[in-house]
């Protein structure tokens, strides 16, 4: 994902978290210092949500009930869980932040976008955008947003995100088989390349919406959309098919 705003000169800042690039971008410099509490708050879900730390505390509920789960978490984190378990029960399992095992939790599809809205909450409407591996959220303004091609990383086509608007994009082409089907365990494999999902005000549901797209593939995939979340769309990237 690439954003912008023609004719307008805009600020960024990058650092490395959640094992991607973040990034906070604004056209005003003197709210380039809110970047210090974005990166505090990723610095926040990270530490409570990450599944590769045995001490973290999703890792520390894990063997519980999802009711437990709610009772016990972190209550700046239970919007993320909730999200996570809602979507598992509206996709049937497709998104199953249990999907390695029933005494486990994993809310990689999901705490990317999280982290933005969070983000975005904390320090409220300015003119910038949050950036999270390619989870966009609009503090304020309206920005467009460039999406690239998987084929050969050319640019494919652009959008704009209004204030408070969200997209998310889930993909293999960068980082190779990660996308799990949650109701059979294995590695999705189908005809898309990417999808991304442009979401009104939600960062976390555009990121669990792509996911949940892209296991489906596209013909369920839109009818999960339209069955469920009619108020996001989608924007597919598809392989060529074979004569």
């Amino acid at each position: 994902m690439l954003a912008g705003c023609a004719k307008v000169p805009v600020e960024r800042v990058e650092w490395t978290v959640m094992g991607t690039i973040a990034g906070f971008a604004c056209r005003d410099a003197a709210d380039l210092g809110r970047s210090e509490e974005v990166i505090s708050v990723f610095g926040d879900v990270e530490r409570l949500l990450n599944a590769h730390d045995l001490e973290s505390e999703l890792s520390r509920l894990a063997p519980l009930s999802d009711d437990e789960v709610l009772e016990r978490c972190d209550p700046r984190m239970r919007p993320c869980y909730e999200a996570a378990f809602r979507l598992m029960c509206e996709s049937g399992g497709a998104f199953n932040p249990r999907w390695r095992g029933p005494a486990t939790l994993d809310l990689g599809g999901i705490a990317k976008g999280f982290a933005a809205d969070l983000a975005a909450e904390r320090i409220g409407a300015c003119d910038a955008l949050i950036d999270l591996g390619g989870n966009l959220k609009a503090c304020g303004g309206e920005w467009r947003v460039g999406i690239y091609s998987p084929a050969d990383s050319s640019p494919a086509g652009q959008l704009r995100l209004a204030a408070s608007g969200a997209c998310a994009t889930s993909g293999e082409y960068a980082r190779g088989k990660h996308i799990y089907d949650g109701r059979t365990g294995l590695a999705v494999t189908n005809d898309v390349l990417s999808v991304t999902v442009v979401h009104p005000t939600s960062a976390m549901l555009a990121d669990g919406l792509s996911t949940i797209l892209f296991i489906f593939g596209r013909e369920d995939g839109d009818a999960f959309l339209a069955a469920h979340h009619p108020e996001a769309r989608a924007i597919w990237q598809m392989r060529p098919s074979v004569p």
